[in-house]
């Protein structure tokens, strides 16, 4: 039996469970998909917010500022790759600089500093990219941009290295109560018990409390495209951009990633269908054209991917953090800043578990919030190539060309835990299949690894689990 079981594997989930492993409890970790990171926080813009766009007094406002404090160091100590380039909010008339100045204001409300608005002149010597047409800006310095998947699957690492539990392929379809013991069954059959229910289920959340009786949540996918330019591109900006936000979210943005490339997006529209990530014609086509308007000499030409997320949209504009029976916490309409607020989201569960429900407070003695980031070959100076070629010879195989990601990273990749066992999973941890071909060249070998690893037959290796087969037979 576990103190606490954390359903649901995201980004929130996985920092709740490693939060949780600080304190003297039994942890386990249920997560429906193949993997972590499979749900809104795979499908993400990685922008750390700073803090101005949400209602002053909100859980949004408290804990995106707090998250963006915390951001720097639990990245740190992961070994997750963080950047503080600041974000920029422009505008084009005198209507949108006035909505800037009142974000301004509510960023101080919300205890928001290192903020400015600046005029023209000032904001084109930061970003000389941008249009003629645009007038001034909100400029936030301590916003940033996190990897979000290597967040998520660094902090879901580090709770299992301090003896958290990871039970994947896990679909929940029903939980009951025996003596004050909840069970939580599984569509496979399998089923955990718990004293404690932590509800992290992003889009199912809902369907999730309902199984205690709770039928008080709404939640409905909002799905956000977008695309992908080379980094052959990633001078266009230094800095986030935003364009004024409205009540569907903040708009097409155009940002770095800490990876090099250049991210544009993502569009806002509510969706009925909690499975439905296809990207849409009418969707590229708003991205391609707000893009343009922000920064008239984008290379579109340039774009290599594109990719859609659900985020999930609860019913009262805020987080939703309350209780759904007893020992039982719901986390619902986590949308963004979720992503920013995740680190501070993680205490304040555990605080109000310990508070509320006297879960305990004696910590673990053991515990280690660090972590050793994955190896970065292409990163390696030479000397340091040659030095860890001569200890591990996988290293100098290269398997994705475009990455310079060697056959020694797809291993770490699939034996590190949370291991990948899928060619998703070992595309997140290595970068392996993001290049200029999109795993074109490397897929293959990627397969070959897999198969020859897991000790699986090769037409068994999937792309992201479950039915998602990429060989039928060897061809050779």
């Amino acid at each position: 039996m576990y103190d606490v079981a954390v359903i649901g594997c995201g980004v929130v989930g996985s920092l709740i469970a490693r939060e949780l492993t600080k304190y003297d409890v039994k942890v386990c970790m249920l997560e429906k998909e193949n993997d972590v990171a499979m749900g809104a926080s795979k499908a993400n813009s990685g922008i750390v917010h700073a803090g101005f766009d949400a209602k002053p007094g909100s859980l949004k406002a408290k804990l995106n500022v707090e998250g963006c404090r915390m951001m720097p160091s639990i990245c740190k100590n992961l070994g997750v790759k963080y950047k503080n380039n600041g974000s920029i909010v422009i505008g084009f008339d005198d209507d949108d600089m006035k909505h800037i100045a009142e974000l301004y204001d509510r960023g101080t409300s919300n205890g928001v500093k290192n903020m400015e608005i600046l005029d023209k002149n000032a904001l084109h010597e930061l970003e000389p990219n941008l249009s003629d047409n645009v007038k001034g800006a909100l400029y936030a310095k301590d916003a940033g941009i996190v990897c979000p998947y290597g967040l998520n699957i660094a902090a879901a690492g580090n709770a299992m290295d301090n003896g958290a539990e990871l039970m994947l392929n896990f679909e929940v379809v029903s939980i009951s109560q025996e003596c004050g013991v909840y069970i939580i069954s599984s569509k496979n059959g399998d089923f955990v018990t718990a004293k404690y229910i932590i509800n992290s289920a992003g889009l199912y959340s809902d369907k999730i409390a309902k199984m205690v009786g709770d039928t008080t949540l709404s939640v409905h996918p909002r799905i956000g495209e977008y695309m992908i330019l080379d980094k052959d591109s990633a001078n266009l900006c230094s800095r986030t951009i935003f364009r004024t936000p409205s009540k569907m979210g903040k708009g097409i943005l155009i940002s770095p990633t800490v990876d090099g490339n250049i991210i544009l997006g993502p569009t806002s529209v509510d969706r009925t269908d909690k499975e439905d990530k296809a990207t849409s014609p009418e969707g590229l086509s708003l991205i391609t054209s707000q893009t343009l308007g922000n920064i008239p000499s984008a290379p579109l030409r340039n774009v290599i991917t594109s990719f859609a997320g659900l985020r999930s949209v609860g019913n009262t504009g805020d987080f939703i953090i309350k209780k759904s029976a007893d020992n039982f916490v719901t986390l619902s309409g986590i949308e963004s800043p979720g992503l920013t607020a995740s680190p501070a989201i993680a205490k304040y569960v555990v605080r109000l578990l310990q508070k509320q429900f006297g879960l305990t407070t004696k910590k673990n003695e053991n515990f280690c919030g660090k972590r050793k980031a994955y190896y970065k070959f292409s990163e390696m100076t030479p000397a340091q190539k040659n030095k860890i070629i001569s200890e591990n010879p996988d290293f100098g195989t290269i398997i994705c060309r475009c990455e310079g990601i060697s056959k020694g990273e797809i291993i770490e990749a699939l034996t590190v835990n949370p291991a990948a066992s899928d060619i998703d999973g070992v595309k997140r941890r290595t970068r392996s299949g993001m290049g200029r071909c999109q795993g074109g060249f490397c897929s293959t070998a990627i397969v070959e690894i897999i198969s020859s690893l897991k000790n699986i037959p090769y037409e068994n290796v999937t792309k992201f689990g479950k039915n998602s087969y990429i060989n039928f037979e060897r061809t050779k």
